[in-house]
């Protein structure tokens, strides 16, 4: 009877090894992919930030043209025209959350935005599984800047100017349009900047007055 126990035990025991073997190879491998779970969120969270850095940099490097062009100021409220020129900020912006930046561009069809994609600086780390050792994480993001106003037509009533002469028969009436109005009346009528918030009065003739375009645009992460 003892000898047939003892002949049980020393079967158990392999199987008993291999158990504990198999079973330690299974913690060490989830440990692996808690450790992978960990640089791809550390990954995501460089990429977001490197986004919306080149975003906002871009946003806030644009400025009202010089003079008023009803289809170039239309073209920048509506976002269109960003350039590739704020990747250097998305690529400050991965070194400071410990990775380096992939690819960096910009689009503005559908609408103005900038796509990230970035590379932890560590690896996985060892492990199990033999390629954690030289594995990285990589994660892509995109930023929109999308316009919160519009250019339109004001169409609100004006003061109505004092009389003027009428024009001598000399005036050519090429310059005139059917209402009487000179070109250069039609090209100085105002606008207005319709927005989520408020509207303002743009007048062609005094420029001065005119918001920061940093409030005109909101920047966010959106799909890819």
């Amino acid at each position: 009877m003892t000898a047939t126990r003892a002949r049980d035990a020393g079967q158990a025991f392999p199987i008993y090894i291999a158990v504990v073997a198999g079973l330690l190879f299974l913690a060490f491998a989830y440990f692996a992919v808690g450790q992978a779970s960990v640089r791809k969120n550390e990954a995501q969270t460089a990429a977001d930030a490197a986004a919306l850095a080149a975003a906002l940099d871009a946003r806030d490097e644009w400025s009202w043209p010089g003079a008023f062009d009803f289809e170039e100021w239309d073209d920048l409220l509506s976002g269109r025209g960003v350039g590739a020129g704020s990747c250097s900020a998305a690529g400050r912006l991965a070194a400071q959350n410990d990775a380096h930046q992939v690819s960096c561009g910009s689009d503005d069809w559908p609408e103005a935005s900038y796509t990230v994609t970035v590379e932890t600086n560590r690896t996985v780390g060892s492990s199990v599984i033999a390629s954690t050792e030289t594995e990285k994480a990589r994660a892509t993001a995109r930023a929109v800047i999308e316009p919160r106003c519009r250019i339109e037509e004001d169409t609100s009533p004006t003061p109505t100017p004092s009389p003027t002469p009428s024009p001598t028969p000399s005036s050519s009436p090429s310059q005139e349009d059917d209402e009487g109005d000179t070109d250069e009346d039609e090209e100085q009528q105002p606008y207005k900047v319709v927005c989520d918030d408020e509207d303002f009065r743009i007048d062609p003739e005094n420029l001065d007055l005119l918001p920061d375009l940093a409030d005109l645009f909101s920047v966010h992460l959106a799909d890819k």
